[in-house]
């Protein structure tokens, strides 16, 4: 994976406190993506967090910069994970790819069989957050 523009990493102490269980309970080829991603992100106090970063629970519009297609999500823990209501994974790959950027943010993200995406947020709108089962 690599990025581009204003793609400093930022994650919130909450996000980040209760997505290392996530990564140690489940040991996939997705959690090890997260724990990169976690790895290279800046850990920002709660109280510190921008608005204008994708976090846990908020809802983002990214646009594919390859087709042109804006796709708006929510960016849930694994039990909340809901296609028909565009609720995704953090473990999905997308929500990986998207966890800590800020608006305007930019990452080329690999795909199965050798294709990459080249994603761009445009909009983060964050929600109250909730404790979840993880």
């Amino acid at each position: 994976m690599s990025t581009t523009k204003n793609n400093a990493l930022i994650i919130s102490e909450h996000d980040y406190q209760t997505l290392v269980p996530l990564i140690e309970k489940h040991k996939t080829s997705a959690a090890e993506a997260l724990e990169n991603e976690l790895g290279r992100a800046e850990i920002i106090d709660d109280a510190d967090f921008p608005e204008n970063v994708v976090a846990m629970d908020s809802s983002v519009t990214f646009k594919d910069l390859d087709s042109g297609d804006e796709s708006t999500v929510s960016l849930v823990y694994p039990t909340g994970a809901n296609i028909e209501e565009m609720k995704i994974s953090i473990l999905s790959p997308v929500g990986t790819a998207l966890i800590g950027l800020r608006v305007g943010g930019k990452i080329d993200w690999p795909l199965p069989g050798g294709r990459i995406r080249h994603l761009q947020v445009m909009a983060v709108t964050q929600t109250k957050k909730a404790m979840h089962a993880v």
